[in-house]
């Protein structure tokens, strides 16, 4: 029986252990009945489709990363459309679930991922390279080369 009354939630405080001591969280709950209206597999999609991706632009190409584990290659789409938009897309399946299993946690997100990407004017759409390895994707756009100003020199009279 705890020696403070907790006014602030339903677990109790030990006043030898400051690490106990109930703190009101003015959250609490709230994200929980806010989604509560949303459907699970919008949740489940949203949550992966929050993919995060990486890009950088080097001198030489523009380089795209993005962390997919335990995706396999088949199941990750790269394309390129018009208007110069790369697109990487794929879909991480839901573990099936036995009658007998009691799940604990579920934190690992499943569902449906798309990522749209619009490159610059510099960008050679049709030499586009992607690799996997160790679950991480790795889409190489080459750049067109700079044409360097033509320097003339000019002789000086008189």
């Amino acid at each position: 029986m705890s020696l403070i009354p907790s006014f602030f939630g339903s677990r109790q405080s030990n006043v030898f252990d400051p690490f106990s001591l109930d703190v009101w969280d003015p959250f609490d709950g709230f994200f929980n009945s806010a989604l509560s209206s949303v459907p699970s597999s919008a949740r489940e999609t949203s949550q992966f489709a929050n993919m995060r991706i990486d890009w950088k632009e080097t001198p030489e190409a523009h380089v795209f990363k993005a962390d997919l584990p335990g995706l396999k290659k088949e199941e990750v789409k790269v394309e390129v459309e018009e208007g110069r938009i790369l697109q990487i897309s794929g879909e991480r399946n839901k573990e099936q679930e036995e009658k007998t299993d009691t799940w604990h946690r579920v934190e690992r997100s499943s569902g449906i991922f798309l990522r749209r990407f619009r490159l610059p004017e510099n960008a050679k759409m049709e030499e586009v390279k992607a690799s996997m390895e160790n679950g991480v994707l790795t889409v190489t756009v080459p750049k067109v080369e700079k044409k360097k100003p033509e320097v003339k020199a000019i002789d000086i009279s008189g």
